[in-house]
């Protein structure tokens, strides 16, 4: 946790409901601890919309779904999402909610890794929502990177760790600790790339925006 609880729980109990379908997946995802987007996340990210109008997504990480539902629905203006999974038994789960969402034919589901399947991608997007693999994030950057043209914006979720990216690696549990050194490398990476201007905010985990100069 990196903001007292109480300030969470207050700001997450004024938040509006998303719609009936959104927020059945959201409790089915959370009863089933599958890893979606928190709360503030969600709310954040309804605004985003709104301020960047992205006409391309690209989300890198897809799990059931949610978050490319998400942004379907409060995407201000006809979008194109993209969204890339690599887990079989997410990737069933996730076809079924983008189809039942009525959303099947902007969303477009890319099944590997996406280590493989962003070599393959062409053009650029307007918005990249990074949210898979935390300890991938820094192989993943370059290509990424080839995807935006100046002014796409890269969104990175769950970047602070529950606030242990501030603690010494051998305070993390060993198990932990090459990807607490990965998103070390990664944050550092973001604020002193001359390309991106990067902005770290203490929203959710933690997450980074950062826009192609």
């Amino acid at each position: 946790m990196i903001i007292d609880e109480r300030f969470r729980t207050y700001i997450n109990s004024i938040d509006t409901k998303h719609t009936d379908f959104l927020e059945g997946l959201y409790a089915s995802a959370v009863e089933n601890d599958v890893p979606v987007i928190r709360r503030e996340m969600q709310s954040f990210l309804k605004t985003f919309l709104l301020i960047a109008k992205p006409a391309k997504i690209l989300e890198v990480g897809t799990a059931v779904g949610f978050s490319s539902i998400l942004m379907a629905e409060y995407s201000p203006k006809p979008c194109e999402i993209t969204t890339i999974e690599n887990y079989e038994k997410r990737i069933a789960q996730a076809k079924k909610n983008i189809a039942a969402s009525g959303f099947g034919d902007i969303i477009t589901l890319i099944e590997g890794d996406a280590a493989d399947v962003l070599k393959t991608l062409k053009g650029t997007y307007d918005l990249i929502f990074m949210d898979a693999a935390k300890g991938q994030y820094i192989n993943f950057l370059p290509e990424v990177k080839r995807l935006m043209k100046k002014g796409s914006i890269l969104i990175s979720d769950n970047v602070l760790q529950d606030g242990d990216i501030i603690e010494s690696r051998f305070v993390v549990e060993r198990r932990d600790r090459t990807i607490h050194k990965r998103m070390r490398e990664y944050l550092y990476t973001l604020k002193h790339d001359e390309d991106f201007s990067t902005s770290i905010v203490p929203l959710g985990d933690g997450i980074t925006i950062s826009v192609k100069r």
